[in-house]
């Protein structure tokens, strides 16, 4: 009886573990299908956000169906992009030589950049396309880039690290055992790219045993969540070190936050989900935000607060659209003009002031 017992514990945890490496394996869209089945509000909202939405696979890539040829020239090279089917190409020619590769990645739902596949490596497109123009321009961050041949200028090539970082931010299950898995790849972010414990919670509900809850991400501290947002939006210390200067960096979110001087790191009132849901889809109306601001602004101060003479301020100029002025909109410069952001340091911003790094 006992020997049977022990053959049963077994074979349940044989299947556990079974159950576990199928729901890795299967970390997107079957996997979050069972994610549905108690959070069905919140799974189909994030798979229409960005996030969601942050890498293209052939004939699911919504950007180029939607654009079947692009094209355009930069000094000595012309590029084209063109979709037939579900099948799309990108092209750089000098007149003379040219290079044709598939495109397999479209990273990006709106602003779209390519990752391409030649001899064995991998390379960043040099032009991406913007809705802004409805067309091709220079890549992000490759402005600089002088290519002196076709094959200078056909992409950026991408180290190994730079690799695991591209993929990784953009889909679920990039990496096994600690390297790049293009095999086990899922489009865009889905829950267990978050939620990376979330596997054995599943495994265990179905086998109608005492569930593991995953880990509680709202119950991170302010800067917590900064750290574990900036993974893929860069965070504070990542930026000073690399040297990030001047409005480019405008784009590392929980770096331009760690900035303001109301940012404590503890206080939940100002972090990266206080202000958004990563279920939902970026609110664009400033005045919803005008609550976030009022929160802190428009409270009582604590003891301590007047101790330390830190009273938070009411605003002399309004009591709405608070983040128009507070957190103007910044537009890259030189060939990223096509690219605008919230810039996420707040402050009081006088006319003809710099830009704070």
């Amino acid at each position: 009886m006992r020997r049977t017992r022990l053959r049963i514990r077994l074979l349940i945890s044989i299947l556990f573990w079974v159950i576990l490496v199928s729901a890795r394996a299967e970390a997107g869209p079957s996997a979050s299908a069972t994610c549905a089945n108690c959070h069905k509000s919140k799974v189909m909202e994030q798979r229409d956000t960005p996030m969601g939405r942050a890498l293209a696979l052939p004939g699911s890539n919504f950007v180029l169906k939607s654009h079947p040829r692009l094209t355009v020239r930069k000094g000595s090279y012309t590029y084209v992009v063109e979709t037939h089917g579900n099948e799309s190409t990108y092209s750089v020619t000098d007149g003379a030589r040219a290079i044709t590769v598939p495109i397999r990645w479209g990273f990006g739902a709106g602003a779209q950049t390519w990752v391409l596949e030649r001899g064995g490596k991998f390379y960043e497109s040099i032009v991406s396309y913007y809705p802004a123009i409805v067309g091709l321009d220079i890549t992000t961050g490759d402005e600089k880039l002088t290519p002196h041949n076709v094959e200078e200028a056909f992409g950026r090539e991408l180290s190994d690290d730079d690799k695991k970082t591209c993929f990784g931010c953009h889909a679920t299950g990039t990496q096994v055992d600690s390297k790049l898995n293009l095999e086990t790849l899922k489009p865009g972010l889905t829950c267990q790219r978050c939620h990376e414990d979330s596997n054995e919670h599943m495994a265990a509900i179905l086998l109608k045993k005492l569930s593991p809850m995953p880990r509680d991400l709202g119950a991170l501290s302010s800067e917590g969540i900064s750290n574990y947002c900036g993974q893929c939006h860069r965070p504070w210390d990542m930026v000073v070190r690399s040297h990030w200067r001047g409005e480019m960096n405008v784009r590392f979110q929980p770096y331009r936050l760690a900035n303001s001087r109301c940012f404590s790191g503890t206080d939940p009132r100002i972090s990266c989900v206080a202000c958004h849901d990563p279920h939902q889809n970026l609110v664009h109306n400033t005045s919803s935000y005008d609550a976030k601001c009022l929160a802190c602004h428009a409270s009582v101060a604590t003891a301590a607060q007047v101790a330390a003479s830190e009273v938070p301020k009411t605003c002399p100029v309004a009591k709405s659209n608070c983040v128009s002025c507070h957190m103007p909109k910044v537009t890259l410069p030189g060939g990223s003009s096509h690219l605008t952001f919230t810039d996420h340091q707040i402050r009081i911003v006088k006319p003809g002031g710099s830009y704070p790094n």
